[in-house]
């Protein structure tokens, strides 16, 4: 099975490492995806939107010739989202790390602070408790290294889901900060930021109690998860 990765904000392809290894040990093909705009430090991200984080899935997508799984963290969601809705037909399965899908005309988050053209990884500070739990001093350390500016457009650009075939594709939630209980009391309860989640034919989802970079925080365990969930054992 074709497995194609999609980073949060600050990271690039690599940062999925711990996790490809235990997906390709599976005995899945890989594609930790570096989307435009974050191939470095100093790339330009002047333009650079959500469409454009969304295309590049899709023209992955459009490249191989069988159903793939997406692997999205944090605003990589919105980006995964938005590729199954364009080809549905073309994924397998979703799974969300620490995430949730955006109801059409949602953004990821206009209020982190932009400078210029992108938003690079901002204090500390900005984060909730539960974001930073075991992020420790020299994980911080790390996570500062090797931080690569967001295009802004990507946080604030509306995301457009209009084709309903996106809620047959399988999908799957890695909830690290929230409980699987506590996610599906919001749906139950009707929480606007669940509507897509309520909406999906066939969704689990998997606890792994960490903050939001488990990648970083608990790489083998999310490498793990990732290889049963796509193997469809957990």
């Amino acid at each position: 099975m074709d497995v194609i990765l999609i980073p949060g904000f600050w990271l690039d392809g690599a940062s999925w490492a711990p996790a490809t290894r235990d997906l390709e040990a599976a005995g899945h093909r890989t594609l930790a995806m570096t989307l435009p705009g974050k191939e470095s430090p100093i790339a330009s991200r002047h333009g650079i939107g959500l469409r454009d984080h969304i295309d590049a899935v899709v023209d992955v997508l459009d490249s191989i010739d069988a159903p793939a799984v997406l692997v999205g963290h944090s605003g990589g969601a919105a980006i995964i989202q938005g590729a199954a809705d364009a080809r549905p037909e073309s994924v397998a399965k979703l799974i969300y790390v620490d995430a949730v899908p955006l109801p059409d005309g949602g953004v990821v988050n206009d209020e982190l602070p932009v400078v210029g053209c992108s938003i690079p990884l901002p204090g500390w500070e900005v984060f909730d408790d539960a974001d930073l739990t075991d992020l420790t001093d020299p994980l911080r350390q790390e996570f500062r290294r090797m931080a690569i500016p967001e295009p802004a457009l990507v946080a604030t650009d509306p995301q457009s889901v209009r084709n309903a075939a996106r809620f047959g594709i399988p999908a799957a939630v890695i909830a690290c900060e929230f409980s699987a209980a506590q996610i599906q009391g919001w749906i139950e309860s009707g929480e606007a930021f669940t509507s897509e989640l309520a909406r999906i034919e066939k969704l689990s989802i998997h606890e792994l109690p960490t903050g939001h970079w488990p990648q970083l925080t608990r790489p083998a365990e999310l490498g793990q998860l990732l290889a049963d969930v796509v193997g469809n054992r957990g």
